[in-house]
């Protein structure tokens, strides 16, 4: 057994398809087909149930796919870790960033640490808590932001900020004098949402199953600035995070009767390997942080 045909299998096991695989590896279709057929021989083992437009894996293969991601997971970490040894001028921070953290939050810290670092490239992925969660556990990020709460065991998370969730009206709005709303009055009005698969909607998501509420979601969107100028325009209300509209105008914020705090931090692989670069900007964005507290 060797690793390209390790990384043979785990491609297609991805694709579910000899000929997608082989065109994403590089290869001719025959060639992959050979050298999974290699590998089945060396171990003596069925891996995979064939038929003519997909290929699932058997049990074997189940036990296999494990094993061979950790593998491979730990050569790229190698890799890594010698190419550090030459020194810290190069090296790349792959984060992944919810929409509203990405646009409030975070901006200043990168341009402070790009100035402290200029060889470092910072590659900065917007998208909802799930989907970093899950880019975090296929090792397509580096460091990612999500929600502190039913963290998945292997992610290691340190606090980053508590912001309130509070609902969000135009200035003319009949609820924007209000200081507080219950969650029935929220809900009762027409919403602009996130997808799911974002904090701000499984909050939500959460409070609707709990109180038994049907959402009236008129506009659903990821993107930030077309959710506020629909409430801005009073076509619906939201609900986000305190640190949106404290920068933005035509806006009101209404804390919610029952106050929603909402725990956010910063994630990554417990047993992955967190280059020289990744902790300089975990190391950076903790001093950030601790001086703006204190100021």
């Amino acid at each position: 057994m060797n690793t390209r045909l390790l990384t043979y299998f785990v491609k297609l096991v991805e694709t579910e398809n000899f000929t997608r695989a082989a065109e994403q590896l590089h290869i001719a279709q025959p060639a992959l087909s050979v050298a999974i057929k290699k590998l089945e021989q060396q171990l003596d083992l069925p891996l995979f149930h064939r038929n003519e437009r997909k290929v699932t894996l058997t049990h074997e293969g189940e036990v296999l796919l494990e094993h061979a991601r950790h593998i491979l997971q730990q050569i790229k970490d190698a890799n890594i870790a010698m190419a550090e040894l030459k020194g810290f001028e190069k090296g790349e921070v792959k984060l992944g960033v919810p929409s509203m953290l990405g646009s409030y939050f975070f901006p200043e810290i990168l341009m402070a640490f790009k100035r402290k670092y200029p060889n470092l490239k910072l590659t900065i992925i917007e998208a909802g808590t799930q989907s970093i969660r899950q880019m975090l556990l296929d090792d397509e990020l580096d460091l990612g932001v999500i929600h502190n709460e039913d963290v998945p065991q292997r992610l290691e998370t340190e606090h980053l900020v508590t912001s309130q969730m509070v609902a969000v009206v135009s200035t003319q709005h009949p609820l924007s004098s209000q200081p507080c709303i219950t969650f029935e009055d929220f809900f009762k009005e027409d919403l602009v949402m996130f997808k799911a698969g974002y904090f701000h909607r499984e909050f939500i998501d959460e409070i609707c199953e709990k109180y038994q509420f049907t959402p009236k979601i008129s506009f659903e969107t990821n993107l930030l600035p077309m959710m506020l100028n629909i409430v801005r325009h009073d076509f619906s209300i939201s609900a986000l995070l305190e640190l949106v509209t404290e920068h933005e105008k035509g806006v009101v914020a209404i804390p919610f009767e029952q106050p929603v705090h909402l725990n956010i931090a910063m994630a990554w692989r417990k047993n992955g390997y967190l280059s020289l670069a990744d902790r300089a900007f975990l190391e950076f964005v903790n001093e950030y942080n601790s001086e703006f507290k204190a100021n």
